[in-house]
């Protein structure tokens, strides 16, 4: 593939301030990307792999890529501006941030019509597909579910690496404490350890969206479902499952009232597919986050 080398065009790390413009892009894309407050977490655990292009002292592209832990990265808000497209543009960016997550393996989520090209110029190997459903919420209380704020960082964050193919417990802090949501909820046995994480429910520039559900049951993943939209009831929201190898998720977001697929992506890895229990992933984090 021969691509121009745009030298005018300059790599720098976005600051806090420039979150804003990833969201909004994405939004522009049709996205309908993550919660409206979801920037101010994810910024917090990798400042460093956040990245714009710039033109003439305007941003042209936007670029993030989050080194979790030493050996997994993932990336997300992958946007070339449309007058740059054509002119190497976005592979200056993609190589900047491939540096930065240097050796990792690294994952993404990048939509359909992408795929070819990010396995054929980058490398990507596929995974699956993940469906983004959409549907009315009907929630109710669910008594047997608690607080995740109420359980030890280190055991609920044990349970996450159970479905993330890295330790991401300084993510998971954040994730379970901010403000702006709905809160996470755990599913807890007899002998107290967990058997579901649902997490946090939050406004999207339309509806809500939720993420992660991990679940060692359908029962317990509708469980979760249920308490996580009932705060929302009659609201419009957003889960985005691994329809392929998990059919439990689409039989239960097609059984909630018809929720019709609206998007879809092709999850890829750089340099093997982790090995995760995709039939406990009822709801990943985000198509941003993992």
């Amino acid at each position: 593939m021969t691509r121009k080398d745009r030298t005018d065009v300059q790599m720098r790390n976005a600051t806090e301030d420039d979150v804003p413009v990833f969201i909004e892009w994405a939004r522009q894309e049709g996205w309908n990307p993550p919660g409206i407050h979801d920037g101010e977490c994810h910024y917090a655990v990798d400042p460093d792999g956040w990245f714009v292009a710039e033109q003439d002292k305007e941003i042209v592209g936007t670029l993030v890529v989050t080194n979790y832990d030493p050996s997994f990265s993932f990336g997300g808000f992958y946007i070339i501006r449309e007058s740059a497209r054509g002119h190497g543009v976005g592979w200056k960016l993609w190589m900047h941030g491939m540096a930065h997550a240097g050796e990792r393996n690294f994952g993404g989520d990048g939509v359909f019509e992408m795929q070819n090209k990010y396995a054929e110029n980058a490398g990507l190997i596929y995974a699956y597909r993940n469906i983004r459903w959409q549907g009315r919420a009907e929630g109710r209380a669910q008594p047997d579910l608690v607080p995740a704020t109420e359980l030890p960082l280190n055991v609920l964050s044990a349970y996450d690496r159970k479905h993330f193919p890295a330790n991401r417990s300084r993510f998971v802090e954040q994730w379970i404490s901010r403000d702006n949501t709905g809160g996470a909820r755990v599913f807890l046995y007899p002998d107290e350890s967990i058997g579901g994480y649902g997490g946090v429910i939050r406004r999207c520039f339309e509806g809500y969206k939720i993420g992660p559900v991990f679940a060692d049951t359908p029962d317990i993943a509708e469980s979760l479902l249920d308490g996580l939209t009932e705060s929302v009831t009659g609201e419009i929201f957003f889960l985005d499952t691994p329809p392929e190898p998990n059919t439990a998720a689409v039989a239960m977001a097609r059984d909630r009232g018809g929720m019709e697929e609206v998007f879809g992506t092709a999850r890829m890895y750089s340099r093997h597919v982790p090995v995760l229990p995709l039939e406990e992933i009822f709801g990943v984090t985000s198509f941003e986050l993992g």
